[in-house]
């Protein structure tokens, strides 16, 4: 996958906050070394979550970016704060995991929308909060039987509180789309802008007077007299303990345990002019309420409080520039025919950025084998805002020795399986979005 050379990106998040701090590069003298308790390897949620934690948990921290805080997917997200993070049916987690270890890993999902909350309190962190809870709209008929079913399932398993909402309730809230049948609303979660959420965590981080270096890509992680030498172009640091944060942006030649074990693939952002209050009225969508529709390829979208549109979807694979282009023409389309009434509303900002997905569809939080002391919290699935957020601070409490791992949900414990044949594996995911497109047209 192309790599992007650095900031600015393009987003509407980028606009909506100014330009950034500059963090500076790790340099030490030759042959020297900072120490320190924890060495975090990615400034976005989970690491600077795990910075944080480890601060609070008396530590002293250094955090490790290649580009800047925010570069990766905490900064281009849709700011979608809700439950999630694998891609494993409610169904398959109880039966894989057994019911009682399912609802511990459904829990934790509330409890990291509610660990952002506090966050974003502690920190005084204005991040745009706006809407409650989460709708699925279903884009068949088929799609909203299975809501139905499943709305069923996770309130008598999980007591998720969900409801079915018929396409009147939905007109009456103001979440009319063209083509959609009823949504399953979940009452957990909440958007936000999610690079004033990160900028607002690395600004807590300063505030500590715990560092963060930026343009300082991670080269080796190498055992050195019982720590952790982690070199970079310009410095090293010696550290206890080390955090694997980097998600889908992570390098795979870092560690032999990284190759293959991780499959990154694109989500695409556009965000629309500011719609008149009139134009929202027309097309019927007038609540913040974070929405996706039911399709495997889903389709996510949320009117953001300044009254601009945002819609998203899943698609890309190579990262190529045919590929993006192909991507820009399609998002827009299918905006289009979402919502009719908007289709001459001009897009403004058009995005890219990785969803980091795992052979097993779960996340894995742990240690890194072979390598006592370094430990890992990745693959979100597209949904890393609170489950990142929460993954990064359990991650710190396993590698200060506050948690034990066996204290985590089954499906967080892994193993984090490298998937068959690893250097072809975007090539048959490419089969499979195939098929997903073709399923999610059927009927």
């Amino acid at each position: 996958m192309i790599d992007e050379p650095g900031l600015p990106i393009g987003s509407y998040w980028e606009d909506s906050v100014g330009p950034p701090v500059i963090d500076p590069q790790l340099e030490t003298p030759a042959g020297e070394a900072l120490a320190v308790d924890l060495a975090v390897v990615g400034a976005g949620y989970t690491g600077l979550n795990a910075a944080l934690r480890a601060v609070e948990l008396g530590a002293s921290v250094a955090v490790l970016e290649r580009h800047q805080v925010g570069y990766g997917a905490s900064g281009r997200n849709g700011g979608f704060c809700c439950i999630g993070g694998s891609k494993r049916s409610p169904e398959d987690l109880v039966a894989t995991y057994g019911e009682a270890e399912a609802q511990r890993f459904v829990a934790l999902q509330v409890e990291a929308i509610e660990h952002v909350a506090r966050r974003l309190d502690k920190h005084l962190i204005a991040a745009d909060q706006s809407g409650a809870g989460e709708l699925v709209l279903a884009h068949k008929p088929s799609a909203l039987r299975a809501l139905r079913e499943e709305s069923a399932f996770v309130n008598a398993r999980f007591g998720l509180g969900t409801q079915m909402l018929t396409p009147a309730d939905l007109a009456a809230r103001g979440l009319s789309a063209a083509g959609t049948h009823g949504g399953m609303l979940t009452p957990h979660g909440f958007g936000l802008n999610p690079l004033k959420y990160v900028r607002g965590l690395a600004r807590a981080l300063r505030d500590a007077e715990q560092s963060i270096f930026g343009t300082s890509p991670v080269l080796d992680i190498v055992p050195d007299a019982g720590r952790w030498r982690v070199e970079t172009p310009k410095g090293r640091l010696l550290a206890r303990r080390v955090i694997l944060a980097g998600n889908g942006y992570l390098d795979e030649d870092l560690l032999p345990w990284v190759e293959g074990r991780l499959l990154p693939v694109l989500s695409n952002v556009m965000v629309t002019r500011v719609l008149t209050q009139e134009e929202r009225m027309a097309q019927g969508w007038t609540s913040p309420v974070m929405s996706s529709d039911s399709r495997t390829l889903l389709h996510y979208f949320r009117l953001l409080p300044d009254g601009r549109m945002l819609f998203g979807m899943r698609g890309g694979i190579f990262g190529s520039a045919r590929e993006a282009n192909r991507l820009r023409r399609l998002i827009r389309s299918d905006f289009e025919a979402l919502f009719p009434a908007l289709a001459h509303v001009e897009t403004t900002h058009y995005w890219s950025g990785r969803v980091c997905l795992a052979l097993d569809l779960t996340p894995y939080i742990g240690s890194v084998p072979g390598h006592p002391g370094v430990f890992a919290a990745l693959a979100y699935h597209g949904n890393g805002v609170a489950m990142g957020s929460m993954a990064g601070t359990l991650a710190a409490e396993l590698a200060l020795d506050e948690r034990p791992a066996w204290h985590l949900p089954l499906p967080l414990r892994g193993p984090l399986r490298r998937f068959p044949l690893a250097r072809l594996r975007r090539h048959y995911l490419q089969a499979a979005y195939w098929w997903y497109g073709l399923k999610d047209r059927l009927g």
